[in-house]
């Protein structure tokens, strides 16, 4: 929950230039507003994720200290990907804009081609935000991970997807009684669901728990109860 708060604070030039360029009309605010807001967002975003992840592998230290880690590590990585993420926030806030004062709606088509392409980006977003805050790859090796995670398992992700842009409806539909929602759930809720749908094969393809452990060195209670296991061996060996 606090994570989500300074995530939220974190959001708000985000949500402001995207206000702003909604209410005067502007694409030419939009643009620069949206990539500005989300590079500003993209830290707070990957230690939003970096919390959620720990959560799933029972990481140990305070959530404090671990969030000022994941700021440390992840800032120059998630500019890129927070300028992404800040431009189609603001695409799709434009274009919900128009359709939500236009005095009649498109045809079927432009709004399947719509809600195909937001679960695209969508889809992208939670594959390629937790690759960058557990691993150090190129943006094309997260991108391919991506591809082929996404080709294996197909409807998982598309149901993670689903999610999040459910969430993002009802946040929409029900607006503004659920705007007390946000700074509680805005962001943990639709991230956490579509990442638990998620982890357990991640976790199987890229070996994520495997990986940290081999980093960060066995447990101590590990290494003791390996050493009285071979103990044991030795000893009844004798016998």
């Amino acid at each position: 929950m606090k994570v989500n708060l300074i995530t939220v604070a974190g959001s708000i030039p985000l949500a402001a230039g995207i206000t702003l360029s909604i209410l005067s009309s502007s694409l030419l605010l939009l643009i620069p507003l949206s990539i500005l807001g989300g590079m500003i967002l993209g830290p707070f975003l990957a230690s939003m994720f970096d919390a959620i992840l720990r959560g799933m592998r029972d990481a140990p230290g305070h959530w404090w200290r671990s969030f000022k880690k994941s700021i440390r590590q992840n800032l120059v990585d998630s500019l890129l990907p927070g300028a992404f993420t800040g431009l189609t926030t603001g695409i799709y806030a434009f274009m919900i804009y128009l359709l939500w004062t236009a005095n009649q709606l498109p045809g079927t088509m432009p709004l399947l081609l719509t809600a195909f392409s937001l679960l695209l980006v969508l889809i992208l977003h939670i594959l390629y935000w937790p690759q960058m805050v557990l691993f150090r790859q190129s943006v094309g090796t997260r991108l391919t991970n991506t591809l082929l995670f996404t080709s294996k398992y197909l409807w998982r992700v598309l149901l993670a997807a689903f999610l999040v842009a459910l969430w993002i409806l009802i946040l929409i539909l029900f607006t503004p009684w659920t705007m007390i929602l946000i700074p509680f759930l805005g962001f943990w809720l639709p991230i956490f669901l579509a990442e638990f749908t998620i982890y357990r094969p991640l976790d199987e393809e890229l070996q994520i728990e495997a990986r940290i452990a081999e980093a960060m060195g066995y447990p101590r209670e590990d290494r003791d109860a390996s050493e009285e296991a071979a103990e044991a061996e030795t000893t009844s060996q004798r016998g």
